[in-house]
């Protein structure tokens, strides 16, 4: 009886260590993308856009949670481009990233 304990135990460890590990996949593809966004809002291209998506993704480790991202984000970006628009963008390129991620995983 407790070896089946025990299995379902590794399976439910298996499950989680998995969804984390998505989720982290997740978040960082999409701060590349949000980080590729931002640099085309500001004119880079090339490499100078793919170094600017880095800096974003490396924005994520500051703290728990996105605000940190959006913090990056904001201070980047021209005023022109309201709060609101990037916090858009963050949520629909979250779904995105979800999408690609996922896709990849099959």
């Amino acid at each position: 009886m407790s070896g089946s304990f025990d299995d379902r135990r590794r399976g439910f460890e298996s499950k989680w260590a998995h969804d984390a590990d998505m989720q982290f996949k997740i978040m960082a593809r999409r701060n590349k993308l949000a980080g590729l966004w931002a640099a085309g809002e500001m004119g880079k291209t090339g490499d100078a856009a793919a170094a600017y998506a880095k800096e974003v993704i490396a924005a994520d480790f500051e703290e728990a949670g996105e605000e940190d991202v959006f913090r990056k984000l904001r201070k980047d970006l021209p005023a022109s481009v309201s709060d609101h628009m990037i916090r858009k963008q963050m949520a629909d390129l979250l779904d995105t990233a979800a999408e690609q991620v996922q896709s990849e995983a099959k």
